[in-house]
């Protein structure tokens, strides 16, 4: 399995310690589980992010209907400057 060296600073190292030490395992198995965690968080958001843009692209029409001050000008239609 590939590894990874990471480095932490003094206090960031005692604070893994304590940390790892209060919830009873390795400080390799904290960090592993709190990179697992933020991995999962980043895969969620982006799988959330997709969902909204399939939900606003297929009701495109109905956002614009209900909130028309919220669109873009359309090309031509405004001021000269």
């Amino acid at each position: 399995m590939p590894a990874l060296n990471v480095e932490f600073s003094d206090r960031e190292l005692e604070d893994l310690r304590q940390i790892a030490k209060e919830r009873g395992t390795s400080m390799k198995a904290l960090v592993r589980e709190a990179a697992a965690a933020d991995i999962a968080r980043h895969r969620a958001l982006q799988e959330g992010a997709e969902a909204f843009r399939r939900f606003f692209a297929t009701h495109a029409d109905e956002f614009a209907a209900a909130f028309p001050d919220d669109e873009p000008p359309v090309k031509g239609t405004g001021r000269a400057a």
